[in-house]
């Protein structure tokens, strides 16, 4: 009759370690799951509440308070991003067990590189396609959506357990 410890060996070695998913196995995973679907919907609600907001902040800069336009535009981009990143960290990704700063400097990170996306992407469209400016500005942001969807459900608002943004229910 073996003893304990050769049990445990057997044991032991017929246990499969966990496979480590490629990157392009965990997308395909995770469109098939519709809570993601769902997270990306209301991705695109904040977004617009995020654009609804920044257009409000932009013209009572601009028209009431005189504010030259440059201004006023990086003041509406800096409350809509607030903004959209409660709303994202409370409703969108539910990830208010996160640090909250860690969660938001992230947020900006990836808010400015989405930007700086859709800034050259619009230039392009304007200039290169000659595309008018706001059906090329609303095709710009729409393009960086998807960037700007998986850096934060990744990135900024992951799970601390697990890596990964925990879908809600």
């Amino acid at each position: 009759m073996p003893d304990e410890a050769t049990v445990l060996d057997i044991h032991a070695r017929k246990i499969r370690a966990p496979v480590q998913l490629q990157p392009h196995m965990r997308l395909v995973h995770g469109l098939r799951k519709p809570a993601n679907w769902l997270q990306l919907v209301r991705f695109g609600i904040v977004g617009g509440v995020g654009f609804v907001v920044n257009l409000a902040v932009y013209a009572l800069f601009v028209h009431p308070l005189g504010v030259d336009y440059h201004a006023a535009a990086v003041a509406a981009w800096l409350v809509a991003v607030l903004n959209n990143f409660v709303l994202n960290r409370h409703w969108t990704f539910d990830a208010r067990g996160g640090q909250a700063h860690a969660q938001a400097m992230r947020f900006i990170v990836v808010s400015l590189v989405a930007f700086a996306f859709s800034l050259l992407l619009l230039t392009l469209l304007v200039e290169t396609a000659g595309l008018a400016k706001v059906p090329a500005q609303a095709l710009a942001v729409a393009a960086s959506m998807p960037f700007n969807f998986i850096g934060n459900k990744l990135w900024s608002f992951r799970s601390e357990a697990t890596g990964l943004a925990e879908p809600t229910r």
